[in-house]
């Protein structure tokens, strides 16, 4: 299984992207592709722009990647309770081409934050607002606390009720 993995964040030490890649990397016998968002950045997005501008060729590579895979693995940062401008304005561009971003694959959405809350906004907003977009949304874990909880030098989580949670939401892809 080929699976895509980022954090929805440009952060160079984005907690979310770590979480996106140790999860991933549990699902066996799966091939990884981690993305950094940093490579997919466009102007900001509104009408007038995008018909000065045309299509953008980042969103379509992004979207090509996410066709190219059998399943997707997120994670999103919160910024005052919502999405990354980074991430909103990738996504803006890329649904414009494509309505349907995430193409019906199977997919498991995850948030982290060094709060005890984990984010937990954004993935509600996320999930709530998958459907519309082709997202075969099949699990998904809000992980609280992540420097309690994860060693970053490592890659690893370190709490055993907490993978054990993500294993199960993991097992969903198929």
């Amino acid at each position: 299984m080929k699976i895509l993995a980022f954090g929805a964040s440009t952060s160079r030490t984005s907690i979310n992207k770590a979480l996106a890649t140790c999860a991933a990397g549990l699902v066996a016998k799966s091939e990884v592709e981690v993305l950094d968002l940093n490579d997919y950045e466009m102007p900001l997005y509104n009408a007038d722009r995008e018909k000065e501008l045309g299509p953008q060729a980042l969103a379509q590579a992004f979207l090509e990647k996410i066709a190219a895979s059998d399943a997707v693995v997120v994670s999103f940062a919160e910024h005052n309770g919502t999405y990354t401008a980074a991430y909103k304005n990738l996504f803006d561009w890329c649904s414009r081409l494509e309505k349907g971003v995430f193409q019906s694959k199977p997919m498991v959405f995850l948030s982290t934050s060094p709060g005890a809350a984990g984010a937990g906004s954004v993935l509600a907003q996320a999930l709530a607002s998958a459907p519309f977009f082709s997202a075969d949304v099949r699990g998904s874990l809000s992980f609280p606390s992540f420097n309690d909880n994860f060693d970053i030098a490592r890659g690893i989580i370190t709490n055993d009720e907490l993978k054990a949670k993500l294993m199960t939401e993991l097992k969903k892809l198929g």
